[in-house]
């Protein structure tokens, strides 16, 4: 598609007053196409294998992860995962075409995430309770069985040992080096001129994920501000706004932009405005292997500010 940027009158008129900025990190500062996407097919392929003894390549298309993401309760690429196993055993109950059940699945999947998941199989008596409790996804992240494989891929086994003091089950290289940094010296000296210290992060991944991609960067944030819901219980992950409402509060942002590139993103922000918080939300579409459908996705949910990436916010907000 063409390079598109869309700002609305209420945006034009505040760029002066935002002063601050608080950044999510997956498909904003960093492009994770080669990442983390690539570990959710990884994981399915090897939970299928382990549980069902069932050899299966790349499950997960463009189309079917922008379709999950798309409905605003799948910010946590394992709960992608979680998705897609529990269609998978669904399938080979039903007997119903993986390809075609995942397209109802999706039809019927909302902000609730995984819970509109079982309540979709549920409501069609097809009996997943055995893969579910197997998969144990709602459990802390460092017992559940979903996460603890995923992780065991997305750090490879060097880092996942440090993260967790256990050994990993593979031996493939850590799929986090394949994090793409979009942010460079140039636009952090400019949002440092301009937000000074009022730079932070509000982010899925855990504080190691975090400072291990973005290491060169990290005295610019303001780390102790910043929310790594990874590191934190289930229940305040995105869209719940308690997390961005913590750390507008903690650094006294009194007029806040916060950029983001999902669903969860825009209602998160959503939510804070109804709760009273002066906060702007600006989407990014570039780094979606559907960029055409992320745009429309942001303009049809009355996305205030959109930009392809975060290499544009310097002519957007009339940095220097």
């Amino acid at each position: 598609m063409t390079k598109e940027i869309f700002i609305s009158n209420d945006i034009s008129q505040k760029i002066q007053k935002f002063d601050s900025i608080i950044f999510d990190c997956d498909g904003v500062l960093v492009d994770i196409r080669n990442s983390y996407d690539h570990a959710i097919n990884k994981t399915i392929s090897a939970i299928m294998k382990e549980l069902f003894n069932d050899e299966i390549g790349d499950v997960v298309t463009s189309k079917i992860h922008f379709g999950l993401k798309s409905v605003g309760g799948f910010n946590d690429e394992v709960a992608v995962v979680y998705a897609i196993v529990m269609t998978l055993a669904a399938s080979k109950k039903s007997e119903i075409e993986f390809e075609k059940l995942i397209v109802d699945v999706i039809s019927n999947a909302n902000e609730s995430g995984i819970n509109s998941i079982d309540d979709y199989f549920k409501d069609r008596n097809i009996d997943l309770i055995e893969i579910k409790s197997k998969l144990d996804y709602e459990n802390s992240r460092k017992v559940s069985y979903i996460h603890k494989i995923f992780n065991q891929l997305f750090y490879g086994p060097k880092l996942y040992e440090e993260i967790s003091n256990e050994k990993s089950q593979f031996y493939d290289e850590p799929l986090i080096d394949l994090d793409d940094i979009v942010l460079d010296d140039n636009l952090m000296l400019k949002l440092k001129n301009r937000f000074g210290t009022k730079i932070s992060t509000v982010t899925g991944r855990g504080k190691f994920a975090f400072s291990y991609s973005m290491k060169k960067f990290l005295d610019n944030f303001d780390m102790e501000n910043s929310v790594f819901l990874e590191d934190r219980p289930l229940n305040l992950a995105k869209p719940n706004p308690e997390s961005l409402i913590e750390s507008i509060s903690k650094i006294n942002s009194k007029c806040s932009l916060y950029i983001g590139d999902s669903m969860e993103d825009l209602l998160m922000v959503q939510k804070c405005q109804e709760q009273g918080y002066d906060v702007s939300f600006c989407g990014i579409y570039g780094s979606s292997d559907e960029p055409k459908l992320k745009y429309e996705l942001f303009q049809k949910n009355d996305a205030p500010f959109i930009l392809e990436s975060i290499q544009e916010l310097p002519k957007a907000l009339n940095l220097v």
